[in-house]
């Protein structure tokens, strides 16, 4: 194992309390009134079937960013919330904004000691860019699907990672919290390590069940992870 590649949405950085506080934000000052935490989960629930269009031909590709705005725009218009471009705009961009967990600096920091660390994420460039500036974290290099043109779980995503870092999939880690992205990552070659992150949906979900998965390593956080891999 030569480096670690992260996923970061839900992984690295709590995609759904930061998102819910900027809706929050955002209808205080235009006195709306919405369950603005079912409206963040609504937000993230259009990205997968959003990826599925560009996949099978009904769009060209196109960056996390524009499919954050198309969805924003759609449930925006289903509860009759009007506001200009430049304000969808904005609010669209509370996804550069997004806040880590508190483990992810401290253990990135540590992991960085020992190992290469990056993203890998569907996250567009500048995206993942200003997000690390916004969070302080510590990346080694940002890669994106965007370079590849192919979203996770798209085995161009894994590959095209280890090959910009030269490396064989064997010496590249995928970290992330969803068991999903991992299995897709071990099919690749990739070595995997999971993470629990069990507030991601909020306090009422049920955690991921890893036991039967064969993850290479199985950690409570960025910190028992570096305990783990000896950084």
């Amino acid at each position: 194992m030569k480096a670690l590649a992260f996923d970061v949405f839900g992984t690295v950085v709590d995609w759904r309390s930061s998102i819910i506080a900027e809706l929050k934000a955002f209808g205080e000052s235009r006195g709306l009134q919405q369950d603005w935490p079912v409206f963040a989960d609504n937000w993230r629930a259009g990205y997968a079937p959003a990826m599925d269009r560009v996949r099978r031909g009904e769009l060209p590709w196109t960056r996390i960013d524009d499919l954050h705005r198309e969805i924003l725009v759609s449930l925006l218009d289903d509860a009759g919330i009007q506001v200009g471009d430049d304000d969808i705009d904005v609010l669209n961009r509370a996804w550069h904004r997004l806040e880590p967990w508190p483990d992810s600096v401290a253990g990135l920091t540590r992991l960085k000691q020992r190992f290469v660390i990056t993203t890998l994420s569907n996250g567009n460039l500048s995206l993942l860019t200003n997000m690390a500036k916004h969070a302080g974290l510590p990346w080694d290099c940002v890669i994106s699907a965007e370079l590849f043109r192919h979203y996770k779980p798209d085995r161009e995503a894994y590959l095209g990672c280890a090959e910009l870092l030269d490396l064989s999939p064997g010496e590249l880690t995928l970290v992330a919290a969803h068991p999903s992205d991992l299995r897709a990552a071990r099919d690749a070659g990739l070595g995997t390590a999971y993470v629990a992150r069990p507030l991601e949906y909020g306090p009422d979900r049920a955690p991921h069940d890893v036991d039967r998965d064969h993850f290479d390593v199985i950690a409570t956080d960025f910190l028992d992870l570096a305990d783990q891999l000896g950084a």
